[in-house]
């Protein structure tokens, strides 16, 4: 069974959306894109509540969500109940948003960063485990 990514964007982000699409789709992953479909302007948060909705659902999955800095579309998914998402610029970032953080959407910054990058921080994300032990305490007291 292919593991299934969920992935949203904003005009912003099309373009590294669909790089890493194509990327993801090679690795045999499947994709569940929820848009948007163009460079035409529009508003993040109606890409980035999906992808948050189907991750709560889910907590086996783990999504990725694209704007022009980033800020707007992370600020929407993690208003989610269950969702950690992390703004991520570095692959090191990226692999502590996982190890530590548990984070369960990576959040990237179209504008700032190379489809190169972005592409290696995805990567890192989907194949970097939490560690648990003193950070479990750490991730369970996030909720309010």
């Amino acid at each position: 069974m292919k593991k299934i990514i969920p992935i949203g964007c904003d005009h912003a982000g099309y373009s590294l959306k669909i790089a890493i699409i194509d990327h993801l789709k090679k690795a045999g992953y499947e994709i569940k894109d929820f848009g948007t479909d163009s460079e035409e302007s529009i508003d993040y948060p109606d890409y980035g509540h999906p992808v948050a909705e189907m991750v709560e659902k889910d907590e086996d999955l783990i999504g990725i969500v694209i704007c022009g800095s980033g800020n707007g579309i992370n600020m929407t998914v993690n208003k989610h109940a269950g969702i950690r998402s992390a703004l991520c610029w570095t692959v090191e970032i990226a692999e502590l948003a996982r190890q530590h953080n548990n984070a369960n959407i990576i959040a990237l910054p179209a504008r700032f960063i190379s489809v190169e990058d972005g592409i290696a921080m995805v990567d890192a994300f989907l194949n970097t485990e939490f560690e648990g032990g003193r950070h479990a305490k750490r991730v369970a007291k996030i909720p309010c």
